[in-house]
């Protein structure tokens, strides 16, 4: 799919891998919302990045405030690209220092904001652009975002890496679902990347975490992620598929 001229929307859009790809899909020419939490920079970066953006304040585990920024998106011309980044993270064990169980309400709340809200972005996306009419075979496009927690998870990471295997088992069942409506789905697992979730992390861990990826030894740039997430845009075979992202990396336990 070329993004001239189309329209966008990208969840989690603030900040990280999603402000990246919201700055790829404006130099390729695409007209781009940003779906983002009330309490982000959406509005002010938004206006920062011209007439082609717009900021719809969303919590994608809220099906009104999916369908307001689906509405958004559609004044700007019909929603032919989802890049789907919102989430978060959070250390929970199944048995904590003290000796307590680990947290059942953190844990479905990462399941819910990871999870729950991956699929109610995409029903509610679906249904917008199974409306379109086809360009070049083509009603659209989502792009997930999992992680290599999904086959790597490390200790601590259990509601992360549970969530995020649920995004992986998701994508090929949701790409055959929309097949018949030309919409396609594919799912980015990304390794370590500089992007405000590691921001808490001292700069000796971001060495450690550095050296951990075979090659390039470093951390991954949001910029890379938004350059994969636009060339699965871009390849019509590219379709029920999650890429991981990652110079190799296999998590270790700890």
């Amino acid at each position: 799919m070329n993004t001239q001229g189309i329209t966008a929307l990208v969840t989690g859009g603030a900040s990280g891998l999603g402000l990246a790809s919201v700055k790829r899909l404006l130099a390729g020419g695409a007209k781009v919302v940003i779906a983002d939490l009330p309490s982000s920079q959406g509005q002010e970066i938004a206006a920062s990045l011209g007439k082609d953006v717009r900021f719809a304040p969303a919590d994608v585990t809220s099906e009104a405030d999916v369908n307001a920024a689906l509405d958004v998106a559609e004044t700007l011309g019909p929603l032919r690209v989802l890049i789907h980044c919102a989430g978060r993270g959070g250390p929970i064990r199944l048995i904590e220092k003290d000796g307590s169980p680990g947290s059942l309400t953190a844990y479905e709340n990462i399941i819910r904001i990871n999870l729950v809200g991956t699929f109610n972005q995409l029903r509610l996306t679906a249904v917008r652009m199974a409306r379109n009419e086809p360009v070049d075979g083509e009603r659209g496009v989502c792009v997930l975002t999992a992680s290599v927690a999904a086959y790597e998870g490390q200790i601590g990471q259990i509601p992360y890496a549970s969530s995020k295997a649920g995004v992986v088992g998701m994508t090929i069942v949701a790409a055959r679902d929309l097949a018949s409506k030309a919409i396609r789905v594919c799912t980015i697992a990304p390794g370590i990347f500089d992007t405000p979730m590691l921001a808490r992390v001292s700069e000796e861990a971001r060495k450690t975490l550095s050296a951990s990826v075979p090659h390039p030894a470093r951390l991954g740039a949001p910029d890379e992620y938004a350059q994969l997430a636009l060339h699965i845009v871009s390849n019509a075979m590219l379709n029920g598929e999650t890429i991981r992202l990652d110079g190799a990396l296999r998590m270790a336990p700890r």
